[in-house]
């Protein structure tokens, strides 16, 4: 690879975001690294001296995110990617509804996302080639249980990225959304059901840095896994909740052996 880009990654402490980190780093890309733990980046940095910009910040407060942008600006001038991968997860437990954990999805998820957005979209208007990434999720082709409050989070992510490139594409800056299935994350490690189709971080990794190579406008894998679900939300509503429900008594009847 010829370009070396300046590259804000967001969610960047484990996981995807990490092995994003390494796989970008060690094609000497320029990396603002943002999370709340502060040690993995760290020792990315000392990895590839002079290369890694580490900033911890909580990207659910807006002025912290204003000063991570700032402080990109004043040391690089511009942005060319900017990946916000940052994301939190919580399942629902019906019959108690939770408006409190609806909140927290969407503060992480949307808010937060929102707040990195403003910030890089000023740093992507003086970048070569400038890209703004989101990374989502496939339950949004498919309502699952328990996902109310995550699916929700990454449905609005999704029409947020469907708009900002329509707006946007006057300007010159692309967006990629990524759609991922079942990665082993520290945050899916607590799942308490089967996840099908696994990748590891560093395959998915592997899967968007290519997506984003190409340029795709968005990077959904592994193609099986995405097949089957879009084929089931293509069914009868009727006929896809009787499914669906019948996978989860099934699901629960394993859980009780």
């Amino acid at each position: 690879m010829n370009l070396q880009r300046r590259i804000w990654l967001t969610g960047a402490s484990s996981g995807i975001g990490l092995a994003l980190a390494e796989l970008l780093a060690a094609e000497g890309h320029r990396l603002a690294l943002t999370a709340r733990r502060r040690d993995p980046l760290l020792a990315l940095a000392s990895r590839y001296p002079g290369q890694v910009l580490v900033i911890t910040a909580d990207l659910t407060d807006r002025h912290a995110v204003q000063e991570a942008g700032e402080r990109i600006e004043a040391i690089w001038g511009g942005l060319d990617w900017a990946i916000l991968n940052a994301g939190a997860c919580e399942y629902m437990e019906l019959p108690a509804f939770s408006a409190s954990l609806v909140e927290r999805v969407m503060q992480v998820n949307v808010l937060a996302t929102a707040n990195c957005i403003e910030a890089a979209l000023p740093l992507l208007r003086h970048g070569e080639q400038p890209r703004l990434v989101a990374v989502g999720s496939s339950v949004t082709y498919l309502p699952l249980p328990r996902a109310e409050a995550y699916g929700a989070s990454k449905a609005a992510l999704r029409y947020l990225m469907q708009s900002l490139e329509l707006d946007l594409a006057d300007e010159g800056i692309a967006t990629t959304l990524v759609s991922p299935g079942f990665v082993e994350t520290p945050m899916t490690a607590s799942n308490d059901f089967p996840m099908p189709m696994q990748l590891t971080s560093k395959k998915a990794a592997q899967r968007i840095l290519i997506g984003l190579e190409r340029g795709q406008r968005e990077i959904r894998f592994p193609g099986r896994f995405i097949f089957v679900l879009r084929l089931l939300a293509a069914l009868p509503d009727w006929l896809r909740v009787a499914l669906t429900r019948r996978r989860r008594e099934a699901a629960r009847q394993q859980e009780t052996l």
